[in-house]
């Protein structure tokens, strides 16, 4: 596998270049030290569990130890599974029962059981032993699966997305490309914002590791603290930004974040939200010098699988942003329900089906929701591997546009709503920052919509700036597609992937 090859060349080449810091303990560990430790954690594994190819679940936050359990897992033929200390102890529990994992490698205490159990100390003692010579046949590679991230499924029991070697090798391989034109910049340094469960976390974690650069992991606590998140932010030397875009329009409420602050960024890379003109623009005002990349890719697809430099002629249109050309090696179509090559014409909308060579394998030890959302789409070229992703979009000009999820969509009175659509257009009003529309319903029956927003300013009279609201989207959209009311929120309640929490939001009204 290309990741393994680099990092074990960089442990001898770039021996002391820092892999890893969290930004708030300040621990960091070297490419020497990652691959040192991971051996010796991976001759543990191998003395623990026979090589039969389970996942082991690894918890914790953002310690450089946890990097190096996940290189250890894959080093003797087992995929990780990373669950971070934001989801809740049942949902632990759910995970390590669904992944019939016989390791839980606890980086933070947890009452959760395996059929194994290390803790942080045993791991400790594990990485201050003698060095070892770890035999590597038994390296995930191929088809092998490297990864398994567990995404909230349809029945309240999490799904996990199996990622192999060769989707993340692919993957890495067109990052690669896009820092190569992005930058002349050598030895990057990544903001790791997402938490190691979310798969945005694989944007700047492995492309940082594939070339060598530096992760720079900052905490949930210093998130959550605007003073201290910036100034550890000017501090910090970052050149590539990776985040959701909800994560960034907290941060622009900030005035001193910009290129004079913050003068070594060189990108800003977006995924998992819609990316909306307003932030395009603002950011690329108080960036001059930085690219902005918006990018689209569900978990099952590896990350991304699209990518577009946002320009000043794009981000001044009224038309929504695009997210991006088809990366090398995937081919996107949009289908309707039958499924068929070649899909519908540029300009229709339809279903995001996305086929190629970085699409997961399935869901493990789900077979038959596999075979529902996995298939082989037959082409002149011959059958690729596609997954249905539940997205509405269309293309024009070989550019792919979003519409929505396919199960946002409501119908009112007999019209058929995209909430999308309606979130999109409050998010150009000047003060709001966040925006989330959900329908109103009554036994089963959608009556009305409600709009939640937050704001860059306190409100005094809540009903007022509810009807302003609604003015400004009557100028702008069908009267069926105005909400019945605004509900101004002093923050917006999130998912721990840094998304709106809908059902949150749902028991609000």
């Amino acid at each position: 596998m290309e990741l393994l090859k680099r990092l074990e060349n960089y442990s001898k080449t770039e021996a002391e270049v820092v892999a890893f810091k969290n930004a708030f303990t300040d621990e960091t560990i070297t490419y020497s030290e990652l691959w040192s430790y991971s051996d010796k954690i991976a001759k543990h594994i191998n003395e623990t569990v026979e090589c039969d190819k389970k996942p082991v679940v690894v918890y914790g936050h953002k310690s450089p130890l946890m990097l190096a359990a996940f290189l250890a897992c894959v080093k003797t033929g087992h995929p990780y599974c990373p669950v971070d200390i934001s989801m809740p102890q049942e949902r632990l529990k759910d995970i390590v029962e669904a992944s019939e994992t016989k390791l839980l490698i606890a980086m933070v205490d947890t009452e959760v059981t395996a059929v194994n159990k290390w803790n942080k100390s045993e791991v400790d003692t594990m990485v201050s032993e003698d060095a070892v010579e770890l035999p590597k046949d038994n390296y995930v590679s191929g088809s092998d699966v490297y990864y398994i991230i567990f995404t909230s499924g349809s029945t309240g029991k999490p799904k996990g997305v199996m990622i192999t070697a060769d989707c993340l090798d692919n993957y890495l391989d067109w990052m690669e490309q896009i820092m190569n034109r992005s930058t002349d910049k050598k030895q990057l340094t990544y903001l790791n914002q997402a938490p190691f469960s979310f798969d945005l976390s694989v944007m700047d974690t492995y492309t940082s590791l594939y070339t060598g650069g530096t992760i720079w992991s900052m905490e949930k606590r210093v998130q959550e603290d605007m003073g201290l998140m910036h100034s550890k932010l000017k501090e910090s030397g970052l050149n590539v930004w990776v985040s959701t875009p909800s994560f960034m329009n907290v941060c622009l409420l900030n005035k001193e974040f910009n290129g004079e602050n913050l003068p070594d960024f060189t990108t800003f890379l977006f995924c998992g939200e819609v990316l909306t003109n307003k932030t395009a623009r603002e950011l690329m005002k108080r960036f001059p010098n930085a690219e902005v990349i918006n990018t689209y890719g569900p978990t099952e697809s590896t990350v991304a699988v699209t990518e577009v430099v946002i320009n000043d002629e794009m981000a001044g249109s009224e038309h929504p942003l695009s997210i991006g050309y088809d990366k090398p090696g995937t081919k996107i179509f949009i289908m309707d329900d039958k499924y068929t090559y070649p899909g519908k014409p540029e300009g229709e909308k339809g279903e995001i089906v996305i086929a190629g060579n970085t699409v997961a394998a399935g869901y493990l030890n789900q077979p038959e929701l596999t075979a529902d959302k996995f298939f082989k789409l037959s082409t002149p070229d011959g059958e690729m591997w596609a997954y249905k992703t539940g997205d509405e979009g269309y293309k024009e000009k070989e550019l792919l546009y979003y519409c929505g999820r396919m199960d946002f969509q409501i119908k009112l009175n007999g019209y058929r709503i995209e909430l999308g659509d309606i979130e999109s257009n409050i998010l150009e009003m000047d003060d709001v920052t966040y925006c989330v529309v959900l329908p109103i319903e009554k036994r089963g029956e959608v009556k009305g919509l409600a709009a939640f927003v937050t704001l860059d300013h306190p409100v005094e009279d809540e009903f007022e700036y509810s009807q302003s609201v609604r003015k400004y989207i009557a100028e702008k959209l069908p009267h069926y597609m105005v909400p019945k009311k605004c509900i101004v929120l002093d923050e917006m309640p999130m998912t721990n992937n840094g998304k709106a929490d809908r059902r949150a939001l749902k028991e609000m009204l």
